[in-house]
């Protein structure tokens, strides 16, 4: 667990690397988990995660730079988690593409806005969504003792 962070669990957020920057991702690793959820509201999130990062820290395949993307649907997500190395009776999954992504601040009642303003903005730059990812930079806990509540937003684009 990531102990030397201030809080013990998530590590503060720096907005400025993924403001409105191309990211490519090359066949990188990802563990992959479903979440249940009830109009996008995560129902079994901490207990799938708890669960996922015990496996992935049994492994020793921890990510250098953490990364948690989720597929977001009304019922459910397919959670990613970047990983080191291939985990043991998990699904592992990589993830290949060019991403528009875009940093949001607030909560996640907004999303509906900002999936518009990422659509938006993609098309602004003459690309089509794909796909769109959701990047959830630190958990409730973290984010409430940051005072700060960062989403950023991965567009696969065309």
């Amino acid at each position: 667990m990531a102990k030397d962070f201030e809080t013990g669990c998530c590590k503060r957020f720096d907005p400025k690397p993924w403001q409105d920057k191309t990211v490519v991702l090359k066949n990188k690793l990802f563990v992959k988990r479903r979440v249940l959820s009830f109009f996008h509201i995560p129902l079994n999130f901490g207990q799938v995660m708890r669960s996922v990062m015990e496996k992935i820290w049994a492994a020793k395949a921890e990510a250098s730079q953490p990364l948690m993307l989720s597929d977001d649907s009304l019922w459910g997500s397919d959670v990613y988690v970047a990983v080191s190395k291939e985990v043991p009776g998990e699904e592992n999954v990589r993830l290949s593409g060019t991403f528009l992504s875009k940093v949001f601040e607030g909560n996640y009642d907004q999303m509906g806005n900002w999936i518009r303003q990422t659509n938006d903005h993609a098309a602004s730059k003459g690309k089509k969504v794909e796909k769109l990812y959701v990047y959830y930079t630190m958990c409730p806990a973290c984010a409430k003792a940051y005072g700060q509540n960062y989403t950023v937003l991965l567009a696969k684009t065309a």
